[in-house]
């Protein structure tokens, strides 16, 4: 028997969720935008005593890494890192865009449950990276990631190839912004990373041993920070 403290916090949800061989046992969805830094722990903290348990009742914990938010991620990360730590259980990673394609394969995501008019042939994850730039790839029906991690500018020719083959579906908090520019030939769901959805990844990576080093794991933030300058007088 094994649980997994999963966290989630690379958009603007914040999800935390504690599963048992792969049983989800609580969970928590935090939709106010920028909430990470004030709300990750607490609601860590509302998991656990949902379920009568601590950090160290745990096996292992379980953080989304990216890409995504720099803020969002490094409070994630840090957040992890620091449970891991303290109870001195192993840290596990996954991937944001895993994640949300795995949210698009379960059983109650809009590739079943009679949601698609047709079932897909390929699933693009975005991630809003701020005006027409999302965080994507190109992933099969199945959940298998066939190019690489990107940030790339939509245009009219984005993913021409994949949506000359059959129907994309295009999904995140990115793709509805997209549809305009990409026209009707594809499916578009508005949708969040979630912690629910990294149950199965964790618990695979778990079984496979794939344990992140608590000193120096950093997550994918794809892109460099840049900081700007604010252009309010504050005196």
């Amino acid at each position: 028997m094994a649980r997994i403290l999963c966290i989630e916090t690379s958009a603007s949800a914040l999800s935390v969720c504690l599963a048992e061989d792969g049983r989800i046992l609580s969970d928590r969805v935090c939709s106010e935008p920028r909430q990470q830094a004030a709300l990750t722990a607490p609601l860590v903290k509302e998991v656990l005593d949902a379920a009568g348990l601590t950090v160290k009742d745990c096996d292992a914990v379980c953080v989304s890494a990216g890409p995504g938010s720099y803020t969002g991620l490094r409070v994630g990360a840090s957040t992890a890192k620091g449970l891991a730590f303290g109870a001195g259980i192993p840290l596990l990673a996954v991937g944001t865009l895993d994640v949300l394609v795995q949210g698009a394969t379960d059983a109650a995501g809009p590739c079943h449950a009679g949601r698609c008019e047709e079932s897909p042939s390929f699933i693009v994850p975005m991630l809003d990276a701020r005006r027409m730039e999302v965080y994507t790839a190109v992933y099969t029906p199945d959940g298998k990631r066939i190019t690489p991690i990107e940030a790339h500018v939509v245009t009219a020719d984005s993913f021409a190839a994949q949506r000359a083959e059959g129907k994309v579906l295009f999904i995140g908090d990115g793709a509805l912004k997209c549809r305009e520019v990409l026209g009707n030939d594809g499916l578009f769901v508005e949708a969040q990373p979630l912690a629910r959805n990294m149950v199965p990844l964790a618990f695979d990576a778990y079984r496979e041993g794939k344990f992140e080093d608590v000193a120096y794991f950093e997550p994918f933030y794809l892109k460099d920070f840049v900081a700007t300058v604010s252009k309010k007088q504050l005196w």
